[in-house]
């Protein structure tokens, strides 16, 4: 720790990974090389047939990956991907959405509506539909119908409570902001009672000058706001767009056990991960389960995943000022009204956090 930094370097990781991991995450290296391959002829030509050939190579060589990595995970029980363990039927809409946030053409606007969809989809994914299986309830609902009476229709809803009643959202800031929310107010909307969840907010981030290799990951005690206390046996929910190299999770959970945190469970919630940081993740923090919408293949030199959607931070939040990063309330106030209005519980509950 230093100047209340908590700092954990990429040496500190280097033991979680098992000899069949890193064999594993050499072999997918390798798949992928045909895929970088194949991208570089179609950034490159401007031969229509070449072209063609390189498109069918890239789809041959992505789908290869694909069977490799279920098979591969199959004994994995704590990493959850979306398309390996969903009914084929609802695969179409998860590649649909993460084709939409890859693209560059994608807006900040549309960017904000496919992530609230990503997330909807990995609640159900992570908690709906798992209730709906073990247990349903009955809720009464009054409709704006008055003739010849008022009118009341019963719905039977997935019982998520018994999943959820003692979660807490862990926001990593800052690309997990928006995404915190939107599980929360899932949780809030699904629950008998709309309870809404408490938050801890964890100031971390990595040193984007670094390499992977040397990668340092640094928590800023000073700028997060948590209660240990409410921390200890609760369900940590942590919400990140991506998980790469897995880093910034084990340096806050380490920081919390070590602290004397003993949690009930924790769960990572992704749009995309990459091979390497889930394997990791269930490596290090014990009976910790990831759940992902997508898996890819790699991790770049600089720790950023491939083929992945660039940085999900600042297409969410849009870039910080250099040396004049945005806090908490700031970050919420340029959602806009009509965000800020749907998670408005959300927002109260994130203020009275960072305000007291």
């Amino acid at each position: 720790m230093k100047d209340n930094k908590v700092i954990l370097h990429a040496t500190d990781l280097d033991g979680f990974l098992k000899d069949n991991d890193k064999e594993l995450i050499s072999k997918v290296g390798t798949l992928y090389e045909r895929s970088l391959k194949a991208c570089d002829v179609i950034d490159n030509t401007t031969d229509e047939a070449t072209l063609n050939e390189a498109k069918q190579e890239l789809v041959a060589s992505s789908s290869e990956i694909g069977r490799f990595l279920k098979s591969s995970l199959n004994t994995e029980k704590n990493i959850h991907v979306y398309c390996f363990e969903s009914p084929e039927e609802q695969h179409g809409e998860a590649s649909r959405l993460i084709a939409k946030l890859r693209d560059p053409k994608t807006g900040h606007e549309e960017f904000l509506y496919y992530i609230q969809r990503a997330y909807e989809l990995m609640f159900s994914f992570v908690f709906s539909d798992r209730a709906l299986k073990e247990n349903k309830r009955s809720i009464i609902t009054m409709t704006p119908v008055t003739n010849p009476c008022r009118n009341y229709a019963v719905h039977r809803v997935p019982n998520t409570d018994l999943l959820t009643k003692d979660a807490v959202m862990c926001v990593m800031l800052r690309g997990a902001l928006l995404p915190s929310m939107i599980i929360s107010k899932e949780i809030q909307d699904y629950s008998a009672d709309g309870r809404i969840t408490p938050f801890a907010l964890f100031k971390i981030k990595r040193d984007e000058t670094k390499k992977e290799s040397n990668m340092d990951y640094v928590l800023d005690l000073d700028k997060s706001f948590f209660n240990l206390r409410e921390l200890d046996g609760k369900d940590l929910i942590f919400a990140d767009p991506m998980n790469a190299t897995g880093g910034s999770l084990v340096t806050i959970v380490k920081y919390l056990k070590d602290n004397g945190v003993k949690p009930k469970s924790v769960k990572f919630i992704n749009v995309i991960s990459a091979l390497k940081g889930a394997l990791r993740i269930v490596r290090a923090i014990e009976g910790c389960e990831v759940y992902t919408l997508w898996m890819d293949p790699i991790l770049n030199d600089a720790a950023y995943i491939l083929p992945g959607l660039g940085d999900a931070g600042d297409r969410l939040n849009g870039m910080d000022l250099p040396g004049n990063p945005r806090n908490m309330i700031q970050l919420i106030a340029d959602y806009g009204s009509n965000i800020n209005n749907l998670y408005r519980s959300q927002v109260k509950k994130i203020e009275e956090t960072v305000l007291g």
